[in-house]
């Protein structure tokens, strides 16, 4: 649940994103987003908070990585 922060915590203090890869995050983010859904059909409480916070944190990096990478391509061009 709380396992990928610390790479937030690295992309946001770096800005560097070079080695992740996106479609990687969009996976992981679709099956826990998948796993919520699944977590809010069978009204557990478990699923739906673990996979609630796994999701923000996905999310979170999915927006860090955009926003890291589309800056590092306009630094790149010039």
């Amino acid at each position: 649940m709380f396992g990928f922060y610390p790479q937030i915590i690295k992309m946001y203090r770096t800005k560097l994103v070079g080695d992740l890869s996106l479609p990687m995050l969009l996976q992981y983010t679709t099956g826990i987003f998948l796993w919520l859904l699944y977590g809010i059909y069978l009204e557990n409480t478990i699923l739906i908070v673990s996979n609630a916070v796994s999701l923000a944190s996905f999310l979170c990096g999915i927006i860090l990585y955009l926003k890291y990478n589309a800056g590092h391509r306009v630094l790149s061009n010039r």
